[in-house]
């Protein structure tokens, strides 16, 4: 083994003690060889290149809104962006998704095992935001223009860098612009992708992009379920009606206790929408509130959930007693409208790397390098990877014990802000897509 590749797995293993991940010299031999491989090179001077042009489609597409469940203009936008890049069977899915494939050489792939590469279409923002974008030096601010345009973005020159170079891997490569991962859209796009999709049975490994920290390695997937809590009333008029009970107080009771809920590490709720009432002399007739409780423990997030319900029929209880219910009593319904699955990508790893096949649903030996892989390629693009908890497309593949992973799309901070930024200084954003295009090769396998 080359001085070099030992040197990389010594770092690796010495690296890994404070990270519990542990890279075998094998994954580092395989990410020395794509790195010091010609089409690699190729692959990473075709895409400093091209970078003007990535920054300029990550503005384009950042000023087209894509609210969730409105990402239909963004998906047509990327698909003719899609379609200039010779990718096969280049469409929209029933879901809405934007694909796209590109044949691997190793055999006749047809129907065989791939890799999957996504990155979302939708922003968290509603209808009518201004997304224009503001430029400061190599700095970019603007509603979504990080989260997560800019993975679809890196995805675009990736794709044209591999082309460029002339880069061919053993598997096929399906690249996604997926619909549905924010808010209410609850990873629609990935659950038709993997249940209903023409490639649900294909897909072996699975490679998020999405968030801005470039050397987080996304292994563990956050679950989460959503809630829509309704109180409902009689209502009536503001001074004629006073007295009767009110959903809104009932409510309010609730919200207030609710937020006094104590969690473990790795356990979080959140509030994030209330509405109600028809005018301010009104007494309303209904009050609600939507609710996001997530956790790495799916009992975590039924705990909360219960104590959710019991102090939601204390609050309506509480109502009725304290004030008038001769027109009618408060009553709560309560609504599970949204549902991401936990899950988690198996570190440390045994030595020998299995088959693809044998990286199934519910199979809990989940050998695969894809974590080695990206550990290792952090380190060769000069960067100290950390693993990491988030929710994102990822979840929906762990969740079906399919290894996956997520990684960054560059630098930048406030996803979910009005003031949200990414910076595209040539160096971080190369240091960036390197990491994310040795992963690539390293799971697709690179073939010189």
């Amino acid at each position: 083994m080359p001085l070099r590749t030992l040197l990389l797995a010594a770092a690796l293993a010495c690296a890994a003690t404070h990270s519990h991940a542990q890279v075998s010299r094998e994954a580092a031999a395989d990410v020395e060889r794509i790195t010091a491989s010609a089409p690699y090179k190729a692959a990473m001077a075709a895409l400093s290149a091209d970078h003007d042009r990535i920054v300029e489609e990550n503005i384009a597409l950042t000023e087209i809104p894509a609210p969730p469940f409105k990402e239909a203009a963004k998906a047509k936008a990327f698909l003719e962006l899609f379609a200039k890049l010779g990718l096969a069977d280049a469409g929209i899915d029933a879901e809405g998704n934007v694909t796209g494939l590109r044949r691997g050489k190793g055999g006749d792939n047809a129907g065989g095992p791939l890799l999957a590469v996504a990155a979302h279409l939708d922003t968290v923002f509603p209808q009518g935001t201004d997304v224009h974008v503001k430029r400061d030096g190599t700095v970019l601010r603007a509603p979504g223009v990080g989260d997560d345009t800019r993975g679809l973005a890196v995805m675009l020159g990736i794709i044209r860098a591999m082309a460029s170079a002339h880069v061919e891997t053993e598997c096929d490569v399906l690249f996604v612009a997926s619909v549905g991962e924010e808010g209410l859209g609850d990873l629609r796009g990935m659950k038709y992708l993997f249940g209903k999709g023409p490639y649900k049975d294909r897909i072996r490994t699975f490679i998020a992009i999405d968030g801005l920290t470039p050397q987080a390695i996304m292994t563990t997937a956050l679950g989460s379920k959503r809630y829509r809590l309704t109180f409902t009333g009689p209502g009536g008029h503001s001074y004629a009606a006073f007295g009767l009970v009110n959903p809104m107080y009932a409510m309010g009771a609730f919200l207030v206790e609710f937020a006094r809920t104590e969690v473990p590490a790795l356990t979080t709720y959140n509030i994030g929408v209330i509405g109600g009432g028809t005018s301010v002399n009104s007494i309303p007739l209904q009050s609600w509130a939507e609710i996001d409780i997530r956790s790495v423990s799916p009992a975590e997030v039924d705990k909360v959930a219960a104590r959710m319900n019991a102090l939601a029929e204390e609050a309506a209880e509480a109502e009725n007693s304290a004030r008038s219910t001769k027109a009618g009593r408060i009553v709560v319904k309560i609504e599970l409208i949204g549902d991401r699955p936990a899950g988690s990508t198996s570190h440390p790893f045994l030595g020998a790397r299995q088959p693809a096949a044998a990286a199934q649903p519910g199979d809990a030996q989940r050998n695969e390098r894809l974590v080695e892989y990206a550990w290792a390629a952090a380190l060769a693009a000069g960067m100290e990877p950390k693993l990491t908890t988030q929710s994102t497309d990822a979840n929906i593949a762990m969740s079906l014990g399919i290894p996956a992973i997520t990684l960054a799309s560059g630098s930048g901070d406030r996803m979910h802000a009005l003031d949200e930024w990414i910076d595209v200084e040539t160096g971080k954003s190369l240091r960036s897509m390197g990491m994310l295009l040795t992963t690539l090769l390293a799971s697709a396998g690179l073939r010189e």
